[in-house]
C-alpha cells in the first residue's frame, strides 16, 4: 500500500538520522517533483497552514507548566494527596495517581508529570512499604494522564489540524482520563495494600491545612478550564491569562520562581515551538503530496475492500498509532496521520473527538512501552535502577490503558457525553 510504503520510508530517513522536519520537507518534495514535476504555490502553502491563532496556545501552555514546575506548587499536590490518602490501604500510591491526575491538569506533558511526581513520591513510596516495581509503575502509569487530562498541547494541535472545538476536546478528556486514573488506583490498592503509613506516626500538616496550600495550584486548571467553557475567553486567550495566572501564584505566592527560571522557560517554549512548527510546514507539504497521490481515497476504498467498518477500523488504526508512538512523539504522529486519516472519519461516520481521546490513549501506551519510552528512561535517571527492572513495571499499566481504549471505542459516551451536555456536538 501506498500510504505504508511512504511512512515506512519517512521512518526509514529517521532512523538515518534526518531531522523530523527535513524528512517531512524532502521526501514528499523528492516524491513531487518525480510525480507531479513540481510543487506550484510552496510558500502561500507553507504560510497558510502556519498562519493559525491556535498555534499560540501551545508555547503558551507550556510556560504556564514550565513556571508552575519551578514554582515548586507540585510539592503541596502531592502533600495534600498523602495526607488525605494516608491511612487507606495502599494510600501512598493512590496518593501518587491523584497528584499525577491533578498536576496532569497543570502541566499537560506526561514526561514532565513523570519526572515532577517521581522525584517526590517514589521515596515516599518505597519508605512505606511499597515494591519497587509497584512504585516505578505508578509512576509511569500516572504520568500518561499528562497528555489526556487537559489542557493538553496535543490536543490543541489535534483541534487546529482536524478543526475541531479545542473544548470539545478537553471536555471529552476528562471522563476518561479519570477512568484511567481510577483503574490505576484501584490496582494499587488491590496489589500494594501492605503500604500503609504506620498508625502511630504523626502526620506532617492537617489534611485541611494540606489542602489550604495547594489550593492555589488546584484552583489553576479550574481558572484555565472554566474559563473557557464559561465562553469568557478563547484557548488561546485561556493559555495566555493561565501564564499570567502561574506567574503570579509561583513568583508573588510561593516566591519560588526566579528570572532565570521564567528565561528558561521561555527559551524551552519557544524551541519547542520553533520544532512543532517547522514540522507542521513540513507536513503542509507531506498533506499535499497524499492529497495528489490520491491516498485518502486509496485507504477509503481499502477500508471497504476488507469489510473493516468503523470498529474494526478503529482497532485497527490504534495498533499503527501505538507502533508509530514507539519511534515517533506525539506532534508528529498526528502531522503524520491525520492528513490521510480525516475523510476516512467522514466516511465512516466517526466523531473527531471521540477519535481524538482514542488517539491520546493510543499514544500515553506508547509513552511507555518498552524498550525504550521516554517515561521509563525518566524513572530510570530518577532513581539509577536498571531500566530492564522499570520496564517489568509497566505492563499492567498498558492493560489497563488498552482495557480503556477498549472501553471507550465500545461505549463512545464515555468522552462525549461530557461536551454534549456542554452543548458541543450532537
Amino acid at each position: 500500500m501506498t500510504f505504508l510504503l511512504l511512512l515506512g520510508a519517512l521512518i526509514a530517513l529517521l532512523y538515518l538520522g534526518m531531522p523530523m522536519f527535513a524528512a517531512l520537507f524532502l521526501l514528499p518534495l523528492g516524491v513531487l517533483l518525480y510525480v507531479e514535476g513540481g510543487v506550484p504555490a510552496l510558500g502561500e502553502m507553507v504560510i497558510g497552514k502556519l498562519d493559525g491563532y491556535l498555534l499560540v496556545a501551545i508555547p503558551l501552555f507550556m510556560l504556564m507548566a514550565h513556571v508552575m514546575v519551578r514554582g515548586k506548587v507540585v510539592d503541596d499536590l502531592y502533600n495534600a494527596a498523602f495526607a488525605m490518602l494516608r491511612r487507606v490501604r495502599g494510600g501512598v500510591g493512590m496518593a501518587t495517581v491523584a497528584a499525577c491526575t491533578i498536576f496532569a491538569a497543570i502541566s499537560g506533558s506526561s514526561v514532565a508529570t513523570a519526572l515532577t511526581i517521581g522525584k517526590i513520591a517514589i521515596p515516599q513510596m518505597l519508605r512505606y512499604g511499597m515494591s519497587r516495581r509497584g512504585a516505578f509503575g505508578v509512576v509511569a502509569g500516572g504520568g500518561t494522564l499528562g497528555i489526556l487530562i487537559p489542557p493538553s498541547a496535543p490536543m490543541v494541535l489535534y483541534a487546529y489540524v482536524t478543526e475541531t472545538s479545542v473544548a470539545a476536546l478537553f471536555l471529552a478528556g476528562v471522563i476518561p482520563g479519570l477512568m484511567i486514573a481510577g483503574f490505576f488506583a484501584l490496582y494499587v490498592f488491590i496489589t500494594e495494600g501492605r503500604a500503609v503509613v504506620p498508625a502511630d506516626e504523626p502526620p506532617p500538616e492537617a489534611t485541611s491545612v494540606a489542602l489550604m496550600r495547594a489550593s492555589w495550584s488546584l484552583s489553576l486548571p479550574i481558572f484555565v478550564l472554566g474559563g473557557i467553557y464559561l465562553g469568557i475567553f478563547t484557548a488561546t486567550e485561556a493559555a495566555g491569562t493561565g501564564t499570567i495566572y502561574a506567574l503570579i501564584v509561583a513568583a508573588l505566592i510561593y516566591r519560588a520562581l526566579t528570572w532565570r527560571d521564567l528565561l528558561d522557560g521561555v527559551q524551552e517554549a519557544t524551541r519547542t515551538s520553533a520544532m512543532l512548527l517547522m514540522i507542521i510546514a513540513g507536513a503542509a507539504i507531506y498533506g499535499y503530496m497524499l492529497t495528489k497521490l490520491r491516498i485518502p481515497q486509496e485507504l477509503t476504498q481499502l477500508v471497504a475492500d476488507f469489510g473493516l467498518g468503523r470498529t474494526g477500523f478503529l482497532i485497527a488504526m490504534m495498533v499503527l498509532l501505538f507502533v508509530l508512538g514507539l519511534v515517533l512523539e506525539s506532534f508528529s504522529i498526528i502531522l503524520l496521520t491525520m492528513p490521510a486519516i480525516l475523510p476516512l472519519l467522514a466516511a465512516l461516520d466517526i466523531d473527531k473527538v471521540w477519535y481524538g481521546v482514542l488517539l491520546t490513549l493510543s499514544l500515553e501506551m506508547a509513552l511507555i512501552s518498552p524498550p525504550v519510552a521516554l517515561n521509563l528512561v525518566v524513572i530510570k535517571a530518577i532513581t539509577g535502577a536498571p531500566l530492564a527492572e522499570v520496564n517489568r513495571s509497566i505492563y499492567p499499566y498498558m492493560l489497563m490503558l488498552a482495557f480503556g481504549t477498549a472501553l471507550l471505542i465500545a461505549f463512545p459516551d464515555i468522552a462525549l457525553w461530557l461536551p454534549r451536555q456542554a452543548g458541543y456536538g450532537g
